[in-house]
């Protein structure tokens, strides 16, 4: 325990580019610094300041709203919940933490871009190169475009789309939170074209067989994420409310 105070004070000092005001950056701090000691434990040599310094000064980035810090602890609670179903779980933790540190709504490869950082801080951290790329990996089935082909990428996506489930005034925040993001493609396109589009995205998740991959989660949240995605198509393809709502509709009190 003195090892990872004294790490972490370390490490406060290190992240001058994080906002002060960035949620969950403390509680972000002591679950990185549990977990590199756990990696310690196992043998790893692993220096985990500079991987934390970069992910701080991502998810603390500004123009953020639900891509945050606050989002990567909330998948961990999730994963904490679901560990026994991880073949390898160091790997899974660290997918977590990464699969949303490059966000650019503009971005042509956010995932890719992510899974490199990924990739290389898993061997900062010295995980082997195999289960490096096996970082990289789980990252990239959050592109959400392929059915998971591995136990581990199935719980990484599930735990990802998790939001879908929660409590409708959750899932509505959430909403607010993406529209908050969004806001230059809203201004550029109208509330018209922006509703049309995150329709369209909803409306994947909505058709298939079922929105989670594991027994999990499909107990816990498929029944709740059918209702949250049916209510949101519904008001973003109702021409009433994009008009009542208009290019506000950015705005988390809209």
């Amino acid at each position: 325990m003195k090892l990872i105070a004294t790490w972490l004070l370390s490490l406060m000092i290190a992240i001058p580019a994080a906002r002060a005001d960035c949620p969950d950056l403390d509680a972000s701090r002591e679950r990185w610094a549990a977990f590199v000691e756990e990696l310690r434990s196992e043998g790893s040599k692993a220096d985990g300041e500079a991987p934390f310094r970069k992910l701080a000064a991502r998810y603390c980035e500004p123009h953020r709203a639900y891509h945050t810090l606050r989002h990567i602890q909330h998948a961990l609670r999730e994963f904490d919940q679901a560990r026994e179903l991880a073949h390898d779980p160091e790997a899974v933790e660290l997918a977590l933490w990464f699969h949303d540190v490059v966000y650019d709504i503009g971005g042509a490869d956010n995932e890719g871009e992510s899974a490199w950082l990924g990739r290389e801080s898993a061997r900062v951290l010295g995980l082997s190169e195999e289960r490096a790329e096996r970082v990289s990996d789980l990252i990239l089935a959050t592109r959400h475009n392929a059915v998971p082909s591995t136990g581990d990428a199935e719980l990484v996506v599930d735990i990802d789309l998790s939001i879908l489930g929660q409590p409708w005034e959750r899932f509505d925040a959430y909403e607010d939170e993406i529209r908050i993001e969004y806001a230059p493609v809203i201004e550029a396109r109208g509330a018209a074209g922006f509703n049309a589009g995150r329709a369209r995205i909803l409306r994947r998740f909505l058709d298939r067989p079922a929105i989670y991959s594991t027994e999990h989660f499909q107990q816990k949240y498929e029944e709740a994420a059918r209702g949250n995605l049916r209510r949101s198509i519904e008001r973003l393809e109702d021409p009433a409310w994009t008009e009542a709502v208009g290019d506000r509709q950015n705005q988390p009190d809209s």
